[in-house]
């Protein structure tokens, strides 16, 4: 791990085409994230992830790239995002951009070299098999759409060919070792895509699928955990303060691969889903039955369990410190809103609770004031995740301010209810969402004990007791249920607590080393 400043570091993900237009042609862009700076700097954030802004047909959102190098035109120019880079920097924020590293689009020039009957310097750059009919041992693949005799493997949807990173377990003999020359040119350009963007200005990368690249590969990833460690080298020693976060959702192999961060994501019976939604209740998919009940552990009275939680996350946490950073979330555009289960007070509990973890923590843009899972019609390959990708909303104005489109251009239709929550509703109600999300993370950067390194030690976890647990020399309090919850701290926590709250939603107090919780409340106690 290299970057120093992700110890004090929070994030804010922005869906460019869903944040702010700056043009009035109904897409979001760079400029109008660059008029958004400000806004992002006065919630505590100092760090941006920014999806895919690269030159794409558009079939998925964006991770179908057709240029690395190339901005998209709907969002402006390579020009606009140097200046962002650059005027954000100028602000104190780092930006990551998103790595795809594993496939492209169908319409890359990479890939039209590649599905070409003449052999040439790019053949090798994808995963084909030697014979038109010929299938790809259990893995997705296309077929009878390219000029040479073969089939390519898919990684995701039909228009996303895998780049050839070679398999760790070779079982046929159009399989390439991971250590053959052309999974090795295949890394190099990745590098050289990586070297593009740092040079410009970029300060390190959300990695796509990170855990994906090598094919066949064992369950400790030594495949590609061995790409990320090359890569890893190769920062440290041309761009040693970039940073990397991966989606791999196993942070004992994504740290120790070389990752900075690993996002804590949503896992059956378990993880980060039982926080803020079941996902996964009723053996519902990762999106869920949005139906079945919902016991996550800050819907109140839902009997929800932190220790569902803890179970996985403390055994992670405890194995990976010293090495990086989980990174908790509100949400992310894979996602369903929290807001779609949890109301505004359940929402600043669970949001003071991610806030004042270890780690490195994620803001989903829109989170803040509460935006709504809207249920829209697919767009670019979005569908069930599409509800959450709807334009920010930043005031009363038409199209909530997101843009001076007559509607008709918008990328997705903006919540026209009546109580759609936007910015300038709650900047001046000091216990609005908004300004609860800014008191808290205000805190983290002011107390070195919130921050992502400091220590994490669990004292009470019992379903009929406030949860309890301490960052360093500061005691945080929860209770999610409707009723006061009460218990006595140890020992040698009660002798140094001096009981100044620096913190707090509801009622919480604390007297001769017993802490009271009021309903739905949280502290944060020297």
């Amino acid at each position: 791990m290299a970057a120093k400043w992700l110890k004090n570091a929070v994030f804010y993900e922005i869906y460019p085409q869903s944040f702010k237009d700056s043009n009035g042609d109904g897409i979001g862009d760079i400029n109008g994230i660059i008029q958004k700076l400000d806004y992002i700097k006065s919630l505590g954030c100092n760090a941006l992830w920014i999806n895919p802004c690269y030159d794409s047909p558009f079939k998925d959102a964006g991770y179908d790239v057709r240029d690395y190098k190339k901005v998209a035109p709907r969002y402006g120019t390579n020009e606009d995002l140097y200046r962002l880079f650059d005027e954000a920097h100028k602000k104190g924020i780092r930006v990551l951009l998103d790595l795809v590293p594993g496939h492209t689009s169908e319409e890359h020039p990479w890939f039209l070299e590649s599905q070409k009957a003449e052999k040439n310097e790019y053949t090798d750059r994808f995963i084909w098999t030697e014979f038109c009919f010929q299938g790809t041992d259990g893995l997705p693949y296309i077929g009878g759409e390219s000029e040479r005799s073969a089939c390519y493997i898919l990684n995701f949807f039909k228009c996303q060919p895998a780049l050839n990173y070679g398999f760790y377990r070779i079982t046929e003999p159009w399989q390439k070792s991971f250590r053959d020359a052309s999974a090795l040119t295949t890394r190099e350009a990745i590098k050289d895509v990586m070297r593009f963007w740092l040079s410009h200005g970029c300060d390190g990368f959300r990695v796509d699928m990170a855990s994906s690249l090598v094919k066949n590969d064992d369950e400790k990833k030594s495949g590609t955990s061995e790409i990320w460690h090359d890569i890893r080298r190769m920062l440290d020693l041309e761009f040693p303060e970039a940073a990397m976060v991966s989606e791999w959702n196993d942070p004992s192999l994504a740290l120790r691969a070389g990752f900075d961060m690993d996002f804590y994501l949503n896992e059956p019976g378990g993880g980060y889903s039982t926080l803020l939604r079941d996902y996964y209740n009723n053996g519902g998919s990762i999106h869920g039955d949005r139906n079945s009940e919902d016991h996550s552990y800050f819907k109140k009275d839902a009997g929800g369990n932190i220790n569902r939680f803890l179970g996985q996350y403390l055994e992670r946490y405890e194995d990976t410190k010293g090495l990086g950073y989980i990174s908790l979330l509100t949400c992310n555009h894979d996602t369903i809103r929290p807001s779609y289960s949890l109301d505004s007070t359940e929402l600043k509990l669970a949001y003071a609770f991610l806030f004042t973890m270890p780690g490195v923590p994620f803001l989903y843009y829109g989170d803040e004031i509460g935006m709504k899972y809207l249920e829209v019609p697919t767009k670019e390959g979005g569908y069930f995740r599409t509800g959450s990708r709807t334009p920010m909303q930043w005031d009363g104005s038409a199209n909530l301010g997101f843009s001076t489109s007559d509607g008709s251009e918008l990328y997705l239709p903006v919540d026209d209810s009546a109580d759609a929550p936007t910015v300038a509703s709650q900047e001046n109600d000091p216990n609005s969402l908004l300004n609860t999300v800014r008191s808290i993370i205000a805190l983290r950067h002011r107390e070195e004990d919130l921050q992502a390194d400091a220590s994490l030690r669990f004292i009470c976890s019992e379903t009929d007791r406030p949860l309890i647990y301490c960052r360093g020399s500061l005691v945080c309090s929860v209770n999610t249920g409707s009723n006061e919850l009460k218990t006595a701290l140890p020992h040698d926590v009660s002798g140094r607590i001096h009981g100044e709250i620096l913190f707090k939603i509801g009622d919480v107090s604390v007297k001769d080393g017993m802490i009271s919780a009021g309903p739905q409340s949280f502290a944060v106690i020297r």
